[in-house]
């Protein structure tokens, strides 16, 4: 067993979860200021672990449970029922995913740990054009580009720390997960047509034990949890280890509802409704927001105020502006034999030689190619909603004979594209709704269509009978709303996250993104989020919060 950055606690992370109960770890009280961290994924657990291990007591308010492992359901339609964010939410625009899910503009979790229980595990880094999009794109019309306050260099040693408490496979000594057969028709096809970049990884699953997490048993379960907990996400790892501080308090079933500041303009506290709809409020030293794209900018925006009457940190305009989803699409390829894409991992490979700058290609910035898999209920569901007919039963009958990859680039920003408040819809609390209106740049349109002719080629090259393209459906990546610029008027918060008008608030989530990049971005997220701990508590040590 590897035995770099394994807890001095030899048992398994899944043998030390808590027991299931309402409260977990340390009690700490409601007029007590503390680091407030709303939301408990990939920026909020990690912030959570990161600070409490430097002596930081902190409250987590999680609005979902505490799934266990063993909770988990094997079943895509269970799963969803029981994970997915289902409380109100509208999708408005001209964006397909508008018509076809209506209610569900993102597929992302509610539950300690959030998205990274769901997440397939891909973290490539971003690259350094990707946030310096100023610079390297220039004016491009209708997009609201700008420039990260950091830069990649900055930026490279807190990826290599996420990395490593990620377990990123093909990283820092860590061997990659072995090659299902999804992957080796994607891998012969991407050497057919002269790609040159492509492994089984960087993923967050283990190919070997690491870190008190076990291999990878190869069951093809990924967006329905991990029971076996060979997949990191800060519900096994992160969460749990901020706990045994005995400086972390995470309070499932806890809905934040607004972010209060002192006269001074100062955040001070958060309110938040429990899982029975009582009110309460937790005195703040510092608040820390990372509740996805979507419900940061809701949070911020139901938190006006006489001196923020548009909404907290929102003197810009810019709070729920600029909300980026990345371009997607999937495209699966009919064959003779059998594939058997369901097995192994769901997401088990990577192409990057598309991931460049290369204008000749008709758009800026660029994207990867990953495999894919999704079981026969959710592909059914997916792969043209609403439709029926000869071409559906083609594409379901070959099941077996299938094999799936995603295309997933980076999507321009726009002012536009943004996160409102709905006022005639409300969610179980009675309060108003995150409406989502999201429409593609034409330098989408361009990059889907590329990705869809190089996957198609891809197939091609190597058998397939016949292919299918899917449309997006909703959102898994969901970025921008709150991001970070070097100006005030540019951006809601400063190069560590910090709100530029509201001392001690932070962005913490993805949120802050400036640029959306081709990566998947999860890495990216915990990369800032130790980086943010480590300045949070330079402060406060200070005495400046």
């Amino acid at each position: 067993m590897t035995t770099d950055h394994v807890d001095p606690d030899q048992r398994s992370d899944a043998e030390r979860l808590p027991t299931r109960q309402d409260h977990y770890g340390a009690s700490i009280g409601h007029d007590e200021e503390v680091v407030v961290i709303v939301g408990s994924g990939a920026g909020g657990g990690t912030l959570a672990y990161e600070l409490t291990a430097k002596g930081i007591a902190c409250v987590v308010l999680e609005a979902g449970p505490y799934l266990m492992p063993e909770d988990y359901e094997n079943d895509e339609w269970a799963s969803f029922q029981q994970m997915a964010w289902l409380d109100a939410r509208t999708a408005s625009g001209p964006y397909r995913v508008a018509r076809d899910f209506p209610n569900l503009p993102a597929w992302v979790v509610k539950a300690v740990g959030g998205s990274t229980t769901h997440w397939s595990g891909a973290t490539p880094r971003f690259r350094a054009y990707e946030l310096k999009t100023r610079t390297y794109y220039g004016d491009i019309d209708g997009a609201n580009i700008l420039d990260w306050p950091i830069t990649l260099e900055e930026l490279a040693p807190y990826y290599d720390r996420a990395e490593r408490a990620i377990g990123s496979t093909h990283r820092h000594g860590r061997p990659p997960l072995p090659a299902n057969n999804n992957y080796k028709v994607f891998a012969n096809g991407a050497e057919q047509v002269g790609y040159r970049f492509y492994a089984t990884g960087p993923y967050g699953t283990n190919a070997e034990p690491y870190d008190g997490r076990p291999a990878s048993i190869q069951d093809g379960f990924n967006f329905q949890g991990d029971k076996s907990t060979a997949k990191w996400s800060t519900a096994v790892r992160e969460v749990p280890r901020a706990l045994r501080t005995g400086r972390c308090d995470l309070r499932p079933g806890s809905q934040a509802v607004q972010i209060t500041h002192d006269a001074r303009g100062r955040a001070n506290a958060v309110l938040y409704v429990d899982k029975d709809g009582s009110l309460h409020r937790q005195a703040a030293a510092v608040v820390c927001v990372a509740g996805n794209s979507i419900e940061t900018p809701r949070l911020l925006l139901m938190s006006a105020s006489a001196l923020h009457p548009d909404g907290l940190a929102n003197s810009s305009g810019q709070v729920g502006r600029n909300y980026m989803r990345h371009l997607t699409g999937s495209v699966y390829a009919r064959f003779d034999k059998p594939v058997h894409m369901y097995r192994g991992e769901t997401m088990a490979g990577i192409i990057a030689d598309e991931a460049r700058q290369d204008t000749s290609r008709g758009f800026v910035g660029g994207y990867y190619l990953e495999t894919l898999s999704l079981g026969p209920a959710f592909l059914a569901a997916f792969i043209d909603p609403g439709e029926w007919g000869p071409g559906f039963t083609e594409v379901m009958d070959a099941y077996e004979n299938t094999a799936g990859l995603w295309i997933v680039g980076e999507d321009l920003p726009q002012e536009t594209n943004r996160v409102t408040l709905n006022a005639s819809v409300k969610d179980q609390w009675g309060l108003p709704a995150a409406d989502v209106w999201f429409q593609d740049h034409p330098n989408d349109v361009a990059m889907r269509a590329h990705g869809f002719s190089r996957a198609d080629m891809l197939y091609e090259a190597v058998g397939a009978l016949g292919v299918h393209h899917t449309p997006p459906y909703p959102a898994t990546h969901n970025l921008g709303t709150c991001r970070l610029s070097e100006r005030a008027e540019d951006g809601v918060a400063d190069r560590w996250g910090q709100a530029h008008d509201v001392p001690g608030l932070f962005i913490s989530d993805g949120s802050q993104m400036t640029s959306g990049a081709a990566a998947n971005p999860t890495l990216t997220i915990v990369a800032l989020a130790i980086r943010q701990a480590e300045y949070i508590a330079d402060r406060l040590a200070k005495g400046a919060g």
